[in-house]
């Protein structure tokens, strides 16, 4: 069991979901891991659900002085964060989750940091089966590497990145990603009533073919490309669809989509 004390900002759903992870593998101990929040309930909740403790203020968290500050509140909220002194003398790792915002920010909001570390994960998340891309603001020691990973592995995978650009893509593919997927379960669904389908079983035929089909990626070890090419037959009802994707350039179309994601994750870094 790693005995580091972890200490987090927020107890939305992928803070909590970090700390079931941990408390449920018990890589860490729930008595070395405090939150707290804003009064809304959820810090009351998360500590009540999982045995971790709870502090009613950031300053009474840091006192059990942590070895990792995991910043999970709104990105919003790191200007009021940085007012307090407290905070601003922070010399522990600090992991933030929160999107769109830089390494610089965070440097000036925690000039005395360890080491300070800024990460993407994605909703898939809180249920293990996210992905997260990460970035530190200096080399890290082995240790504290090997410790951000054994957080952020919670999640499901973990992948280090090389620059913060690549956050910025990372945020439009994987972390915007579940809703493009969501989205087109969606079309799908409402394509199936559009062709004479109840809507119970345009639901249940159009969800389940987008969960099992993502699990024969996983599963199967082919690119979805082969996966694609074996369901076609020519001639075929599949083949008639897919001409009518590339007619109408829906690989094009989500290109753009990507695209405008990233420029906006770049546009909210700064805003």
């Amino acid at each position: 069991m790693n005995h580091s004390k972890l200490a987090f900002i927020g107890a939305g759903k992928m803070v909590s979901a970090i700390v079931h992870s941990l408390v449920r593998s018990n890589v860490f101990s729930k008595e070395k891991i405090i939150c707290c929040s804003a009064k809304d309930g959820t810090s009351e909740r998360l500590a009540k659900e999982t045995g971790i403790l709870r502090a009613d203020n950031i300053g009474e968290m840091l006192v059990l002085q942590p070895d990792v500050l995991v910043l999970g509140c709104k990105p919003q909220q790191l200007v009021e964060l940085s007012k307090d002194d407290q905070v601003s003398k922070v010399s522990s790792l600090v992991l933030s989750i929160m999107a769109g915002t830089t390494l610089e920010r965070l440097k000036e909001s925690f000039p005395h940091a360890k080491n300070i570390i800024r990460s993407m994960p994605n909703t898939p998340g809180q249920i293990g089966a996210g992905i997260t891309g990460y970035i530190f603001s200096e080399k890290p020691e082995s240790g504290d590497s090997n410790l951000v990973r054994q957080i952020l592995l919670s999640l499901g995978e973990a992948c280090k990145v090389d620059s913060e650009s690549d956050l910025d893509r990372i945020t439009a593919v994987s972390g915007s990603g579940p809703a493009y997927l969501f989205e087109f379960a969606c079309a799908l669904e409402s394509a199936a009533k559009d062709i004479g389908m109840n809507e119970d079983l345009a639901n249940k035929f159009a969800m389940q073919t987008i969960i099992g089909s993502a699990e024969l990626i996983k599963t199967s070890g082919l690119h979805p490309e082969e996966l694609r090419n074996q369901v076609t037959s020519p001639n075929g009802t599949t083949q008639a669809a897919l001409e009518n994707f590339s007619t109408n350039n829906l690989r094009s179309i989500v290109s753009q989509a990507v695209e405008a994601a990233r420029k906006r994750s770049i546009e909210l870094s700064y805003e």
